[in-house]
């Protein structure tokens, strides 16, 4: 670079004369003036003298500040209160750079820690190594003295022994030599008393006195004999024992020579550490003082001389060592620092094994497949009831639905996931793949559950008989019961029952009595036929003014295949136009026979409005039932059935149960059909709360999850868990039978649309109050059509209309029909918006009207035709613009000129069409009556004759009725 002047290099660094010649004065330089010159090498003083002033050397700077702004805007409030807020964040950051000669520095101290650190390792091991010498010359010196304290012990057990053998046979000795004596002082005793008697019996005494001599002597031989051989044993077992103490002390011996040399060998090793160059502080001084021992020396210290402990693993951490006692070898300073340094050691190290193995556990997982191929084909049993579904098959078989499904295509079989197979079908391709079949009754767990239930044998007890009050509408069948009820309810009892409890209990003169109330018309044959199988008497009400009528045969038919007895009662006798001769013959037309024809049956005549007769009816009941000789179990669990379900607001399911057997108690768990439940409350038909209910006694209750259909038995069970298992399986078993239902219709409806054309069926969605209501309705309904219009039920449940419903109904296009119940604000609210019909009806005939008045207007319309006028041909007469013209004259009826015709020739229709003019002389006509001539123009027919007729007819649509 060229030379400047100190003014040229004062405008290029931006700064003015002066400063610059006071620099450069400062740093030396002889510059004195703005004009002189300025060389390169003087540039580099003067900035090596700037950068030196202000603190750095090198280029970088030493010190940097970094700073930020960002600026956000924050909404507050809402509405016309929301406002913005501008938020500016700033943020500082200041990096100091070190001074290199710190950094240096710090390196050199880190460098000699380091040097100090393996020092200090290699003097401690040493150490360490003396350490184990004086263990184990101690352990050593502790297992000579062990021996000699053992062979100390063992030879005076040996004295002991020999001493106490000696003495045990001095004591033989001397107690034989006394026998001996005594014996032999015996013997002579003996032999001078000999003398003095007689010869005999000296000779017996001798005799036996000498043969205990060889005895005796051979006893002694045989002791000494096993004295011997018992000092032989022992003997051998003393010089046993001192040859393995003899062994033990060698070996002790060689492993003291071993920890001899060990300990040389450290101590030699020690010097030679002692003896090298001193390049960092003496570990040795460093070491002298607990506190200077650092935390990373610690864990060299521990890492490279803790010996490795017998059967720890790396994460478990090192066991404290236990002091030496006292009685041990003196420990020196440089174990004990060792010894302090390693359990501080040991503390830190177990708190970072805790603290790393609750943040990520050491898992030690083998390098091996979990799955194991099956070395052999898995066989499993399959339980088959009378039907199951392709899925249930395949999961009991644990295969795939549809390799399932594939196999039974290859049978022939077109079945999918949901479909039911039958029990055979399903055996076969269960045997095909291999496996065992296991038959299953569907109804096992009912039928375990119901053989449970009834192993309680309970006490029979009389009980009131249960009456069912049946026959045809308007025969005054309701009138009878409250004339009953009022007249008859004990004292206290204010009110009746609701119209929909259908039981009640009542006391009489007689005795008190259940009676089920049945209506009477048409659509309730299935409540009838309930109310005749749960019964003991069936009253049959025919009026005396109108005789015997449809219901009334159905009443019949009903108590004979219930085989329960009849008591006719001939209502309103009162009347002028009563005729009780005239019921007997029709009944007795039917095989009811009265007792005073000589029959079976009681006829009691009665009236509902004046009460003639109700006394000797409710005797007649009496009687019948004390033929009967009522009977029923109780202190058993209850049984019976259920007479009316529906659902209210507020109180959830209401069920109607008659008792039949048994107690029902309020916490009890009932099964009725497909619904279960605990009974939270009862009330008897005047709406009073009871806590038990016995036999003939009809109760509501709450508790059950569903609405239970009317006429469903139910019990009470002991186990809540079975009794939910029992009610699904049933609701799975109805579903099952119910698709298959509709399988077969919809395949037998196809086949008939295809054949009759397509046909046309009412949607409809009906909610009633009551379960028996709905169940007259949906009967009364599949009875209702042809084979070209029918009635779909799409939905059907008891309470009130809901916005659910009003949904399905739109969605099917079906209207809403409302027995005895109305739809809820939201339901009304979506009705009207969309446009979903909906009746409300309290009467089930008005209802059933409706619905057939609404598949009349469905039916095609019957085509008829009526003939409306006949010309007879007289003459035919040749037009060239209209072509052969008939000369008529009219014998019937009158000629129209825009309806259809026919031309008949000898009674046979020859042409059928219209026709293309009528005359009557020149003037064109739309009609000619009997007895005129006319001129007829037949369109596109020429071979009009003489003799023919034509025909003009109407064609008429009537419409149809069911």
């Amino acid at each position: 670079m060229a030379e400047v002047t100190v003014s040229e290099l004062a405008k290029s660094v931006g700064a003015t004369e002066d400063r610059l010649l006071k620099q450069m004065k400062e740093a030396g330089l002889p510059h004195t003036s703005a004009d002189a010159a300025v060389s390169d090498e003087e540039k580099q003083v003067l900035l090596n003298f700037l950068k030196n002033s202000h603190g750095e050397q090198g280029a970088s700077p030493r010190k940097i500040t970094l700073k930020r702004k960002t600026t956000t805007t924050l909404k507050t409030g809402s509405g016309t209160g929301r406002k913005t807020v501008n938020v500016e964040v700033r943020k500082k950051r200041t990096y100091i750079k070190r001074p290199q000669a710190e950094i240096d520095a710090e390196a050199g101290a880190e460098d000699a820690i380091n040097s100090e650190q393996d020092a200090a390792v290699d003097v401690l091991q040493a150490d360490q190594e003396i350490l184990r010498a004086e263990q184990a010359e101690a352990e050593r010196a502790e297992a000579e003295a062990e021996a000699a304290r053992l062979a100390a012990e063992e030879e005076a057990r040996l004295k002991a022994e020999a001493e106490a053998e000696a003495k045990a046979q001095a004591e033989a000795k001397a107690k034989a030599e006394a026998e001996a004596k005594v014996k032999a002082q015996t013997e002579v005793g003996a032999d001078q008393k000999a003398a003095q008697v007689e010869d005999k019996i000296a000779e017996k005494v001798v005799k036996k006195a000498e043969p205990a001599a060889p005895i005796r002597s051979s006893y002694v031989d045989d002791i000494e004999a096993m004295r011997i051989a018992a000092m032989e044993r022992r003997k051998q077992q003393a010089e046993q024992e001192k040859r393995e103490l003899e062994e033990k002390k060698a070996k002790i011996e060689a492993d003291r020579r071993a920890a001899q040399e060990k300990k040389e060998k450290a101590v030699q090793a020690a010097q030679a550490a002692k003896a090298k160059p001193k390049t960092a502080p003496a570990p040795a001084k460093a070491a002298e003082k607990t506190d200077e021992v650092k935390p990373a020396l610690r864990r060299k210290l521990e890492a490279a001389t803790a010996p490795a402990e017998p059967g720890r693993t790396e994460d478990e951490p090192r066991k404290r060592r236990g002091r030496r006692s006292k009685s041990g070898p003196k420990k020196s300073s440089k174990t004990a620092l060792y010894e302090q340094a390693l359990e501080v050691f040991e503390e830190d190290e177990a708190s970072k094994r805790s603290t790393r193995s609750l943040s990520r556990p050491n898992l030690r997982i083998k390098p091996t497949h979990g799955f194991k191929r099956p070395t052999a084909k898995q066989v499993y049993e399959v339980q088959l009831a009378e039907n199951i579904t392709v899925g249930e098959l395949a999961k009991q078989m644990n295969v795939k639905a549809g390799d399932l499904i594939k196999r039974l295509m290859k049978m022939g079989e077109m079945a999918t996931i949901n479909q039911s197979l039958d029990r055979a079908t399903a055996q076969l391709i269960a045997e095909e793949m291999g496996h065992s079949v296991v038959y299953r009754s569907e109804s096992e767990l009912e039928e375990a559950l119901v053989a449970e239930t009834q192993t309680k044998e309970g006490t029979e007890v009389s009980r009131a008989p249960v009456v069912t009050v049946m026959g045809h509408v308007d025969h005054g069948k309701t009138s009878l019961l409250d004339y009953i009820r009022k007249a008859k309810v004990a004292s206290g009892e204010a009110g009746g029952i609701t119209q929909h409890i259908g039981a009640y209990r009542v006391k009489t003169s007689q005795g008190e009595i259940a009676f089920l109330d049945t209506p009477g018309h048409a659509a309730f044959t299935a409540m009838r036929a309930r109310g005749a199988q749960a019964t003991d008497v069936v009253i049959l009400v025919v009026a005396a003014d109108d005789g015997v009528m449809p219901q009334t045969e159905e009443a019949v038919n009903h108590a004979r295949a219930a085989g329960v007895p009849l008591v006719v009662a001939i209502n309103k006798c009162d009347k002028e136009a009563a005729d009780p001769d005239r019921v007997k013959n029709e009944l007795a037309a039917k095989d009811v026979i009265p007792e005073d024809w000589g029959g079976d049956t009681q006829f009691i005549s009665v009236s509902a409005h004046t009460g003639e007769g109700i006394d000797d009816l409710l005797e007649a009941v009496s009687l019948q039932a004390e033929m009967l000789e009522l009977k029923a179990k109780v202190k058993v669990p209850a049984t019976g059935v259920v007479i009316e379900s529906r659902l209210e607001k507020g109180r959830g399911v209401v069920a109607t149960l008659l008792v039949q057997n048994g107690e029902l108690k309020r916490g009890d768990i009932v099964l009725a059909g497909q619904s279960y439940g605990r009974v939270r409350a009862m009330t008897n038909e005047l709406g009073k709360q009871v806590k038990e209910a016995g036999p003939s006694t009809p109760v509501e209750l709450l508790g059950l999850d569903t609405t239970p259909n009317a006429g469903d038995e139910f019990m009470v069970v002991a186990d809540e868990r079975k009794a939910r298992e029992v009610a699904e399986q049933r609701a799975d078993k109805e579903r099952r039978e119910r698709m298959q239902r509709q399988q077969a219709a919809k395949l037998e409806n196809m086949f008939a649309d295809m054949e009759a054309g397509e046909r046309k069926v009412l949607p409809v969605v009906i909610k009633a109050d009551v379960r028996g209501s709905l169940e007259a309705i949906l009967g009364a309904l599949a009875d209702i059509g042809n084979e070209e219009v029918s009635v779909n039920v799409v939905s059907s449940g008891v309470g009130g209309i809901a916005e659910n419903d009003i949904n399905l109904a739109l969605t099917s296009g079906a209207i809403v029909l409302g027995f005895n119940t109305r739809a809820d604000v939201a339901a009304r609210k979506v009705a009207e918006t969309e446009a979903v019909e909906i009746r409300y009806y309290s009467v089930i005939y008005n209802l059933l009207d409706e619905v057939k008045q609404a598949l009349s207007g469905m039916l095609e319309p019957e085509i008829r035709e009526d003939i409306v006028g006949i010309a007879q041909v007289r003459d035919v007469f040749r037009s060239p613009k209209f072509g052969a013209i008939a000369g008529c004259m009219v014998t019937e009826g009158t000629v129209y000129r825009n309806k259809p015709i026919r031309v008949l020739r000898d009674n046979v229709v020859i042409y059928q069409g219209e026709l293309e003019s009528l005359r009557r002389f020149k003037d064109d006509v739309q009609e000619v009556r009997n007895g005129m001539e006319c001129g007829i123009g037949v369109k596109d027919y020429n071979d009009v004759k003489d003799g023919d007729q034509i025909e003009v007819y109407d064609i008429v649509k009537v419409a149809r009725e069911l």
